[in-house]
């Protein structure tokens, strides 16, 4: 009798049978190691990082004035950390599942100039190339004041050069709005299953779409042949960028300084339990790098797919990352969380951080919906439905008594413990979609 190469790889790893089932999934990585056995691996280190922020810096001055809701910040792009109490003890009621410790939101769903986690990579990588570019014509050096980009013969020079980019929606608004504001010609790539809103965001912007009927993959290929025709075209990829890795990075030095300021502690008898929103894969590999990097062995980090594009933990949990996808088992890649509706991982993270992730879940649309209403009842916080991919992490490892065992979580006193939800989009959502969203909760629920 012959075997299938699906039935073939069910029985290699039984995981499967229940993802193609499109069953919510949990998988604890028996792979995952200390930092200092895994670094090798990412290719990266601090001193990478250091370089990231430093640009960042220099750009401040520039950010600062060409967007002025960044201004009380000093031109830095970064969102604030809260704790959620009252959504906490929600979860704990609805679920059954004791939850030790605090429950805390960061909110890169808040993000100025674009209203999600890839404000981080996304941008950093425009000003990386912008970067690059006038220091290469002579134009500008790390010692002027940047400010000076918003000169009319900046963006006359930038007028020159063309970016691509292939996205579900929130790294093309990144890419798009910083792009055009430098004055380069800008493309994005966007799959159907992108919001409508913001194409329109980024058309009003003066970028150029380009829609597919397909999918995320579709539109990353179509976006990669297009600027490969053209030496003055950059193409920001997603799925294999350590310049977008190291923008999201940054967030982990940062999120220390924040828990230095609120008095949390990360160390030995203090875990943080970090639950990241998952597509590709490159904004929450490179949170998770940056976290590692700032925490070491404290922090533990979680990707959470949606039941119908769980990509990373396929790719990860088979060891093939990128050479399978979620379509290979026969799942469709549909869902409401278009953010993360993604069939086919980014090797490159998959491979570098496969041994610093603890580990992979999956969330139904409904979950997702309801969450996300709970959250509004609860904290009057609104977010689109794929930044609530996070909101069932703590009940997944409090579940798993052989995760808690291996990590001795009954021996910590629960006012020790951390977990921290890691919002990814939702701030610049319009009033009309979010009043859409919220209603879909209610009959989701």
């Amino acid at each position: 009798m012959n075997i299938s190469p699906l039935q073939q790889l069910m029985t290699q790893h039984p995981l499967i049978q229940s993802m193609t089932a499109l069953e919510e999934v949990c998988w604890l990585n028996p792979a995952a190691t200390t930092l200092a056995n895994a670094l090798p691996y990412v290719g990266l280190d601090n001193a990478d990082i250091q370089a990231a922020s430093d640009r960042l810096q220099r750009f401040a001055p520039y950010i600062s004035k060409a967007f002025p809701e960044t201004a009380h910040a000093g031109g830095v792009i970064e969102s604030d950390v809260v704790e959620i109490p009252d959504m906490l003890q929600a979860l704990v009621q609805h679920s059954g599942t004791e939850i030790p410790g605090r429950l805390m939101l960061k909110k890169d769903s808040h993000l100025p100039i674009s209203g999600s986690i890839k404000a981080r990579g996304g941008i950093y990588e425009v000003l990386a190339h912008a970067e690059k570019l006038v220091m290469a014509a002579g134009l500008l050096r790390e010692t002027d004041d940047y400010s000076q980009l918003l000169e009319e013969r900046f963006r006359q020079f930038f007028s020159q050069y063309r970016i691509a980019v292939g996205s579900t929606g929130n790294l093309g608004l990144s890419i798009g709005i910083i792009g055009a504001r430098l004055g380069f010609s800008v493309e994005v790539h966007m799959s159907a299953d992108a919001r409508a809103w913001k194409k329109n965001k980024l058309r009003a912007h003066g970028v150029k779409v380009i829609e597919y009927e397909q999918d995320y993959g579709t539109a990353v290929m179509q976006g990669r042949n297009a600027a490969a025709q053209d030496p003055r075209c950059l193409f920001i990829d997603d799925e294999n960028s350590t310049t977008l890795f190291l923008g999201y990075a940054v967030a982990g030095q940062r999120l220390k300084t924040q828990f230095d300021q609120l008095g949390i502690i990360v160390d030995q008898h203090h875990p943080l339990f970090v639950y990241l929103p998952c597509g590709v894969g490159g904004g929450p590999g490179g949170v998770a790098f940056g976290l590692k990097m700032a925490f070491g062995d404290h922090v533990h980090c979680l990707f959470a797919e949606p039941t119908h594009a769980p990509c990373m933990l396929l790719g990860v949990y088979t060891g093939q990352h990128d050479a399978i996808a979620v379509q290979d088992i026969g799942i469709d890649n549909r869902t409401a969380a278009d953010g993360l509706a993604v069939g086919r991982p980014s090797g490159f993270v998959g491979k570098a951080m496969e041994r610093l992730i603890d580990g992979f879940y999956t969330v139904s649309d409904e979950r997702l919906y309801r969450d996300l209403q709970m959250l509004s009842q609860q904290e009057h916080i609104q977010l689109e439905p794929s930044a609530l991919a996070g909101m069932p992490g703590p009940i997944r490892i409090m579940q798993d008594q052989a995760y808690c065992t291996r990590l001795q979580l009954h021996h910590i006193p629960a006012q020790n413990i951390t977990h921290l939800v890691w919002a990814t989009g939702g701030g610049m959502v319009p009033e009309n979609e979010m009043a859409a969203y919220l209603q879909q909760s209610s009959s989701s629920g």
